[in-house]
């Protein structure tokens, strides 16, 4: 089942006695989770019918009796089992003929980052129950997952500032949904967030000198890549961090160098590579300023530079010889 169709279903009241939500995006889990919870209990109850482990910490007795308990003064119970992954095979085994055959009044469960559906435990629940993933957004997704929440958070976000929020944020979803709320109070009474408001909120922050310092890189602006990157490594911020915006950036220009190379107009080029038309003349400026074989060389340094801030070099003197490659040339 895939995430859309579980929350679709828990909407229109289908409460599985049995599911395992896991994945490599833990806020997409924790969202799945939370609205799963809010309607198999009633919350002035929870103190009674909600029990919580711990995979790490718990037995498989401790999980199946709990889950075969009685609710209390409610039509039923839940039962959740957080980090499940670790869960012993032992306690996967003690459970496994109540995932076979689970109480009717007890909602179990389990949340994870990775499991192993060949083992028996996750093909029967698979019979038995749901297993849904909720797998990490690629970066054509975020600007619309940006609009739905910030639509549920009740402040509709125009495109270009989704837009320009995903590329200051990337793909950390709770970072992305800390910025919608804040951005939400920041409107006050206006009907939409706007580019502006994106601006405001993040000219003070390490995801918006990252994103300066990407452009003045495309721009090759040797003074102010070289400022910012002082700033962002005054601020704290770590290499592989700030080498992977680097690398989602010159990405995008590559690609919209291929197309350029193709003939392709400029209108084309945007609604091919999603590229809102308010921030598509800055890219293609940008990527005009360099051949497909400098980029190519561009990103052989990003992954020598990764490897060795992450073996022992010296994480600004790497940067600053990448940052003066890109605008000098030098690759």
């Amino acid at each position: 089942m895939t995430p859309l169709e579980f929350e679709t279903s828990i909407l229109k009241g289908n409460i599985p006695r049995v599911c395992y939500l896991y994945g490599e995006e833990p806020f997409l889990v924790e969202r799945g989770v939370r609205m799963l919870l809010e309607r198999a209990i009633d919350h002035s109850l929870k103190d009674f019918n909600l029990n919580v482990f711990f995979g790490n910490e718990s037995k498989g007795v401790d999980i199946s009796d709990a889950a075969q308990t009685l609710p209390m003064f409610a039509e039923r119970r839940a039962v959740l089992v957080k980090r499940a992954e670790l869960l012993k095979a032992d306690a996967l085994e003690v459970l496994l003929p109540y995932i076979k055959n689970p109480a009717a009044g007890t909602c179990l469960l389990l949340t994870g980052s990775k499991i192993d559906q060949r083992k028996k435990f996750f093909l029967e629940l698979k019979k038995h129950g749901e297993l849904v993933e909720y797998k990490r957004l690629y970066d054509n997704k975020l600007t619309g997952f940006i609009q739905s929440e910030a639509s549920a958070q009740g402040k509709p976000i125009e495109s270009a500032a989704a837009e320009l929020l995903a590329l200051l944020i990337g793909n950390n979803l709770q970072e992305l949904s800390s910025q919608i709320e804040k951005l939400t109070v920041y409107a006050g009474s206006r009907p939409r967030i706007l580019v502006d408001d994106v601006r405001t909120m993040a000219s003070s922050s390490k995801a918006f000198t990252a994103f300066e310092l990407a452009k003045y890189l495309g721009l090759r602006d040797l003074a102010n890549s070289i400022k910012s990157l002082d700033a962002l490594f005054l601020n704290g911020e770590e290499a592989p961090m700030l080498i992977g915006a680097l690398t989602r950036h010159f990405r995008q220009l590559w690609r919209v160098r291929e197309l350029l190379d193709l003939k392709k107009p400029q209108a084309d080029i945007g609604k091919e590579l999603n590229i809102h038309s308010f921030f598509l003349g800055d890219i293609i400026q940008q990527a005009r300023n360099f051949s497909r074989s400098e980029l190519k060389s561009i990103f052989d340094e990003f992954y020598r530079c990764d490897i060795e801030s992450k073996s022992g070099g010296q994480p600004y003197t790497l940067l600053h010889g990448l940052a003066m490659g890109i605008c000098t040339r030098g690759f």
